[in-house]
């Protein structure tokens, strides 16, 4: 899996992302710690995620000098 570098909340408090050096970004359910989805796309270790204030997306930015915006409902980059 690699080490966790990040993990943010959901403004909400429903989901939790937590962003690793196995180069994906995993989102969980935290009600039931369930892994909602796996979100692949940068090819280096992710040292940050943060939530959009409406909980609908995700931001990522990784050590491979990219920013990526995610829909956190989908998973799609």
């Amino acid at each position: 899996m690699g080490w966790v570098y990040a993990a943010a909340f959901s403004p909400d408090g429903e989901q939790l992302a937590s962003a690793s050096g196995d180069k994906t970004i995993k989102l969980w359910d935290v009600a039931t710690g369930t892994a909602l989805h796996k979100l692949d796309g940068h090819s280096s270790f992710i040292y940050a995620v943060t939530f959009s204030p409406n909980g609908k997306q995700l931001a990522s930015a990784s050590s491979d000098e990219t920013v990526k915006l995610w829909d956190s409902a989908g998973g799609q980059c």
